[in-house]
């Protein structure tokens, strides 16, 4: 019988060829079971029990992360997923082991969705607007940068809510994965999955505003318009995560909004705005592009206190009324 050490590289493998999970992903699987292995030795699959997997969990509470704190719940869980995985992946080859099933996961509090209503969203979409308008009217002209700058930023917001986008998915668009003459376009999200995402008027209407007036060769639908820190434009490279993040937040308090607006924020709208307009759940799993219906189940909780407040606000009035 292999060692789990030997075992780890053939999961790894199959992972790679077989799933076609990502680099990253890799290397988050071989990290967490290579601390279990680290601790536990490396041992045979069939001497893994119920017993050390209970020690293994104590370990792992008490463990201390780089700045002296304990491991959060959630990432005690991601060593716990990963192992389970790979036990699952042990059992499919008729390696014996503990069943993986036989490993539960910490209970974990229900996540906050943080989402804009109606009037939040009006004012972050409309403030790249407002501002180019204000700095033009201050300045009497507004330089090609300027214009290009307002251009892509207002595409970029439009989009993150008309598509739900993920950050990672929206930084990475070339041009010509996007037509502007349809309404609909594939992008590859997690674990090279692709799938369908649908673009609004005014999303269209605005990229090809933005696309328009640029008169670059950089194939990316989104780049950055500022030099670099050396003074020089940075050629075929795309307008990164980060930057699209520290626009979102920028906006955001332009427009008014006190709590923090991330791209997330706007993907969270994106899937309230649908459940609130009677989408069903499996098909906005679909359109966020999620394995798990699971994942996508964390907004049916915005659903159930919108139930509430139209129970609060419509049961008993006629007993009121008596």
């Amino acid at each position: 019988m292999k060692n789990l050490s030997t075992f780890l590289r053939e999961f790894l493998e199959h992972l790679e060829i077989e799933k076609n999970r990502s680099p990253k992903t890799l290397q988050n699987y071989e990290f967490y079971i290579n601390r279990f292995i680290e601790w536990y030795g490396d041992k045979k699959p069939e001497d893994i029990d119920l017993e050390e997997i209970r020690k293994y969990r104590i370990w792992l509470n008490r463990l201390e992360d780089v700045h002296g704190d304990a491991l959060k719940n959630n990432t005690q869980n991601y060593h716990l997923i990963a192992l389970r995985s790979f036990l699952k992946y042990l059992a499919k080859r008729d390696v014996k082991t503990l069943a993986p099933e036989k490993i539960e996961l910490m209970k974990m509090p229900d996540r906050d969705i943080t989402f804009l209503e109606a009037s939040d969203l009006d004012r972050i979409l409309e403030a790249p607007e407002k501002q180019f308008k204000k700095l033009k009217a201050k300045n009497g002209a507004i330089s090609k940068t300027a214009k290009l700058m307002a251009y892509r930023d207002k595409s970029i917001l439009e989009m993150l809510f008309s598509t739900g986008l993920r950050v990672s998915e929206l930084a990475k668009l070339k041009k010509e994965n996007v037509n502007v003459d349809r309404d609909e376009f594939t992008v590859k999200g997690k674990g090279q999955k692709s799938r369908i995402v649908f673009l609004s008027e005014q999303a269209k209407f605005w990229i090809k505003k933005y696309i328009t007036e640029r008169n670059d060769m950089n194939p990316y639908l989104f780049i950055s318009h500022n030099p670099n820190n050396t003074g020089e434009k940075v050629e075929h490279a795309p307008i990164t995560p980060r930057s699209i993040q520290r626009l979102v937040e920028k906006y955001g308090k332009l427009a008014g909004i006190t709590k923090q607006v991330t791209p997330h924020t706007l993907r969270h709208s994106y899937a309230t705005d649908l459940l609130r307009n009677g989408a069903d759940i499996r098909s906005v799993q679909m359109m966020l592009g999620h394995t798990s219906i699971t994942t996508t189940q964390i907004y049916t909780h915005i659903s159930d206190r919108e139930l509430k407040s139209v129970h609060k606000k419509f049961h008993n009035k006629g007993e009121d009324e008596g």
